[in-house]
């Protein structure tokens, strides 16, 4: 973390709104891309950042040290998911509400149910290759692919150079290469 990082860190704790909006900008792909990996859902994660963005906010003068804010966050945002998987879990025991219309009357626009299932399954899978890497290479990969973040970005994210960077995501993709079947990679 930069020294300027942690002025905007003690500022938000003094109640500054623009230095919490900075830590924000500067920290929401990295606590997205953990969230995504977690759920593989990007509306979930949407849902979940803001959570822990709004939790972190409401609880920041709690924060010891404003060095480790982005351990902090990222300990927040796994708070914040165990506890969406406590609300899901309850809402799958209330009884389902009953359709007035058969589902089969609906109109389908887009793609075919088999070809849904079938993209599903393709992401399913790449996911779980990805989240089968180790640590060092998963985030990173992650940042990049899925949240499109530049290599710039990524390194200020995770306190990387770019030549340290470049090795992870050239060795990540090997990995992951080696990982999903062969009709995948190619």
């Amino acid at each position: 973390m930069s020294d300027h990082e942690a002025a905007l860190v003690a500022a938000a704790r003094g109640g500054d709104r623009p230095a919490f909006e900075e830590l924000v900008r500067r920290t929401s792909r990295l606590v997205f891309a953990r969230l995504y990996l977690d759920t593989g859902c990007v509306e979930r994660a949407e849902d979940l950042v803001q959570e822990t963005f709004l939790s972190a906010y409401r609880s920041l003068a709690t924060l010891a040290d404003p060095a480790g804010f982005r351990s902090w966050l990222l300990s927040i945002a796994h708070n914040a998911l165990i506890d969406d998987a406590r609300r899901s879990t309850r809402l799958k025991r209330m009884n389902p509400l009953l359709m007035s219309v058969p589902l089969d009357a609906v109109a389908a626009a887009g793609p075919s149910p088999v070809e849904i299932v079938e993209r599903e399954e393709l992401r399913q899978r790449v996911l779980a290759a990805l989240r089968s890497l180790p640590e060092e290479y998963r985030l990173p990969l992650t940042l990049r692919y899925i949240t499109g973040a530049d290599a710039d970005d990524i390194g200020r994210q995770l306190g990387l150079s770019n030549g340290s960077l470049r090795g992870l995501l050239y060795r990540g993709l090997k990995l992951l290469r080696d990982r999903l079947p062969r009709e995948l990679v190619s």
